[in-house]
């Protein structure tokens, strides 16, 4: 089997220094929308260095590796084709504002590995810490197709309800074109996301955007719809990825608000409002 679940999750944590620069984050924020319009003060915050303050979203690329999923594939015991791999979900916890800059420790695991039958499931977990204490924890869900059926546990299955009555709030945010090709200046280079010939191998029409840059757009819609643009109001983002965005493609972002926390779902505007984003809870304080 290409995933010893056994193997993998006896494998010792990976820890290695990561570091960033207010020109990541730039290139970052950049790389999920922001800056239009350029003079907007609400932009600026994301755009300029002398106001910049920092989405939590941007701990999925710190450090400019590898993300978790790519990570994840590189564990002992896991073995397999990277055309049949998806990033299935997100959970990131904030311990507290992230730095402009900063130097840190991420410790990286397989916390768990799933059988759904027809895929596996690995969780990726990593912890980051700098000399003040833990800065975030960032779990990855791997979905690999074609990898299930050996007798293993499947897994939580409990997803959030469903929201009830109308959005609180709904926006519409663009992709544009190149969205892709900047986002992955931020460190994923999976060539789903750019080459066409590998995304058609994958399956898809043509390149997709990627999911933690969906994933992006969506909390800063968040923020800056409902929490007046205060970055540090975030404590944590979890999300499903329940389908693919295309770049040139229309997001609708519906929000809801309930205690302590905001329910969102994301649809493709062009495709009748295809899911793209579901169970997905920004908590806050």
């Amino acid at each position: 089997m290409p995933i010893d679940a056994a193997q993998v999750l006896a494998a010792e944590p990976r820890t290695v220094e990561i570091s960033w620069t207010p020109r990541d984050v730039l290139l970052y924020h950049l790389g999920i929308g922001a800056g239009l319009p350029a003079t907007d003060p609400g932009e600026l915050r994301y755009t300029l260095e002398t106001r910049l303050h920092v989405l939590p979203s941007f701990a999925t690329v710190a450090g400019g590796g590898s993300p978790g999923v790519i990570r994840g594939l590189s564990m002992p015991g896991v073995d397999v084709d990277l055309a049949r791999v998806l990033h299935g979900g997100q959970s990131l916890t904030v311990h507290r504002p992230l730095p402009v800059a900063g130097t840190a420790t991420a410790g990286s695991r397989i916390a768990a590995v799933y059988d759904k039958g027809t895929a596996a499931v690995l969780v990726m977990r990593t912890e980051v810490a700098d000399g003040d204490g833990p800065l975030w924890t960032d779990d990855a869900e791997i979905f690999v197709r074609g990898e299930g059926g050996w007798g293993g546990d499947r897994g939580p299955s409990v997803r959030p309800a469903a929201p009830a009555g109308e959005p609180d709030r709904t926006v519409e945010r663009t992709v544009r074109e190149d969205q892709a090709l900047l986002y992955r200046l931020s460190g994923d280079r999976n060539p789903l996301h750019a080459d066409p010939e590998f995304a058609e191998r994958a399956g898809f029409e043509r390149p997709i955007l990627h999911g933690l840059c969906t994933y992006g757009m969506t909390l800063k819609a968040v923020v800056d719809t409902l929490f007046g643009g205060d970055v540090t109001r975030v404590r944590s983002c979890t999300t499903s990825f329940a389908g693919v965005v295309y770049p040139g493609e229309t997001l609708r972002i519906r929000m809801w608000r309930l205690e302590g926390r905001v329910q969102v779902t994301v649809g493709a505007v062009e495709r009748d409002d295809a899911p793209v984003l579901t169970g997905t809870i920004v908590d806050h304080g």
